[in-house]
C-alpha cells in the first residue's frame, strides 16, 4: 500500500512540475509595430528640429549640429509628445527643440511614428498685479 501511495505522490508532484513549467514557458510577449501592410521594425534618431513650417506634410529634423537636415514626413497618426507624456501640439515646434523620432521607412521618404520632445514644452503664465494708490487729503 504505501508503496501506490508514494507512486500516486510521485506522478501528481511530476504532473504538476510539468503544468508550472508549460505555464512559464507561455509568458513571451513579441511587439511587432504595424507600418501599414507590412509589419516593420522602427528605427531611432535622436537630435533637434531644423524646420517645422505649419501646413507642410514634413519637417527637417538634423542629429548632430554639423550634420545636414534631412526631411521627415509625418501624418494624422503621428504623435507629438513632451517627456511626461502629454500630447504637444504642432504649434509648439520650435526650431533647436531637442527630440528623438521614431520612423519607418517607405520607399524613399522616412514617416514619423511618433515624436518625444526631450523638454517640456514652455507653459507661459500671465501673472497680473494691479496696484491701487489713494491720497487722503
Amino acid at each position: 500500500m504505501k508503496d501506490n501511495t508514494l507512486a500516486k505522490i510521485f506522478a501528481i508532484s511530476a504532473a504538476g512540475a510539468i503544468a508550472v513549467s508549460a505555464a512559464l514557458a507561455q509568458t513571451t510577449t513579441t511587439v511587432t509595430t504595424n507600418a501599414g501592410p507590412v509589419a516593420a521594425e522602427l528605427t531611432t534618431r535622436t537630435g533637434s528640429f531644423v524646420t517645422y513650417t505649419p501646413g507642410d506634410e514634413y519637417f527637417t529634423f538634423r542629429t548632430t549640429p554639423a550634420a545636414e537636415p534631412v526631411r521627415y514626413y509625418y501624418t494624422r497618426e503621428t504623435t507629438f509628445v513632451d517627456p511626461t507624456g502629454r500630447t504637444v501640439e504642432l504649434s509648439e515646434i520650435r526650431p533647436d527643440l531637442p527630440a528623438t523620432v521614431y520612423y519607418v521607412n517607405e520607399g524613399s521618404r522616412m514617416i514619423v511614428r511618433k515624436v518625444v520632445l526631450s523638454k517640456p514644452s514652455a507653459v507661459i503664465e500671465k501673472k497680473e498685479t494691479t496696484t491701487t494708490t489713494t491720497t487722503t487729503p
